[in-house]
């Protein structure tokens, strides 16, 4: 049975709703974060933070990808909930691992070089965040399971309920507390992820039930086990893990480029713009793992789909970045001051390509995701993040560019250079799978 476009939309949308709910997050709470006292340092302290909070989450973030793809079954369900809770427990013990002072200290000043008053800050927003990493973990688990299921509304309707939380929290404290900016920020994202997890779990139960009843396991050579579930997804944890590792890097060479703390403020901002457009294809990944079919005999209409999506998706970034609709949404919206705003316009114009590119990368890895053949995914991160770097310290330490262009600059070359790694496995992996 061919996959008609629609068909596809339909399933698509509920999952890129929820990504770009998402994406909200990140302006809303910057604006907020910008009408308070001390902007340039709150916003500086937030981003750190919020890099440190998303690299210890690494390891879980493909979580919803394995249950998507692996989860057949009662034993296969117990089997990767264990494994899940064993990766939320890890996490959390290097959360606090971190925000031992003196460790954090090396960390944040000797390594990285903030200021004294942005680490004071920083300090405390990952206190707030300590429960962020794990309550990401546990709802994507359950996630993967509605989205198995066809149940891609329920993932939308969560994250309503999430944004719902995260609103609510940092409007109040905006109104009724005096706290930093920062902790602000923390303090909202904190509150909507636990509630949507919370509310995944709670959505999941008929799902659940359902797998629970399936007592008879796949033959022996698909049989889910431990060694399989490793082999399976610690390429993907090392993907996420290095991917994401690349955030605290860059935060390290913004301390070290020309005008060091306006980068730092800038760049949370320029990304939270650039992720509503990249969560299009964010949202893609385990849209195109469900619906490839065994022997991704639908590969064809999705990559059609794909290919129609980014083109979408960087036109209407490009929209923003080479108008006035730039200074509208950084100055008006984001509650930039006009100086930081024009240290914001150049990288997010760099940075059009970059949905595009995303769509490309999450329709790449679902192919080999389908296919069980996942360590180019790791190998492809590792070109991108090496690429990242190169660019960075080629731009910083060698043409003294200011750090957020030079920033842009290395993240649409480092995922050039993912893209093309990945061209030849998906090839491999699809001619394979049409014998």
């Amino acid at each position: 049975m061919r996959r008609s476009q629609a068909s596809i939309f339909k399933f698509w949308l509920p999952l890129a709703a929820t990504w770009l709910m998402m994406s909200v997050e990140g302006p809303f709470l910057a604006a907020v974060i910008a009408r308070l006292p001390d902007p340039k340092f709150n916003l500086a302290a937030y981003g750190v933070a919020f890099a440190f909070a998303i690299l210890v989450e690494a390891p879980v973030i493909m979580i919803m990808s394995a249950s998507t793809a692996l989860v057949e079954n009662g034993p296969s369900f117990k089997k990767l909930r264990n494994f899940t809770y064993s990766l939320n427990i890890g996490i959390s013990v290097v959360m606090i691992l971190v925000l031992i002072p003196p460790v954090f200290r090396f960390i944040a000043q000797s390594l990285i070089g903030l200021p004294d008053e942005v680490a004071r800050l920083t300090h405390g927003a990952l206190i707030i965040l300590l429960p962020w990493p794990a309550a990401i973990g546990y709802r994507r688990f359950f996630q993967g399971l509605l989205i198995r299921a066809g149940m891609t509304r329920l993932v939308a309707y969560g994250t309503v309920v999430r944004i719902s939380a995260m609103t609510s929290t940092a409007l109040l404290l905006y109104i009724f507390t005096s706290i930093p900016g920062a902790y602000l920020g923390a303090a909202a994202l904190s509150a909507g992820v636990c509630v949507e997890a919370v509310v995944a779990r709670l959505m999941a139960r008929g799902t659940v039930r359902r797998l629970i009843r399936i007592a008879v396991e796949t033959d022996e050579h698909e049989r889910l086990d431990y060694a399989r579930i490793r082999h399976f997804y610690i390429p993907l944890a090392l993907t996420s893990l290095l991917g994401l590792a690349v955030q605290p890097m860059v935060t390290f060479f913004m301390g070290h480029a020309r005008y060091p703390l306006e980068s730092l403020a800038v760049l949370p901002v320029v990304g939270a713009l650039s992720f509503i457009f990249r969560a299009m294809g964010l949202s893609y990944q385990e849209v195109a793992i469900a619906m490839l079919g065994k022997n991704h005999q639908h590969s064809r209409e999705l990559g059609r789909f794909a290919l129609n999506l980014g083109l979408a998706s960087s036109v209407a970034l490009g929209i923003i970045a080479f108008t006035p609709l730039a200074r509208v949404w950084f100055e008006t919206i984001s509650g930039l001051t006009p100086e930081l705003s024009a240290f914001a316009i150049i990288p997010t114009q760099i940075l059009v390509p970059l949905p595009a590119m995303s769509v490309l990368l999450s329709f790449q890895r679902a192919i080999l995701v389908q296919g069980r053949f996942t360590r180019p995914i790791t190998a492809a991160t590792a070109v991108e993040v090496g690429g990242i770097l190169l660019v960075l310290f080629a731009l910083i330490q060698g043409l003294n560019v200011v750090g957020v262009t030079a920033a842009a600059i290395a993240f649409v070359a480092g995922r050039l250079g993912s893209n093309s790694y990945l061209v030849p496995p998906c090839l491999r992996v699809l001619r394979s799978a049409s014998r």
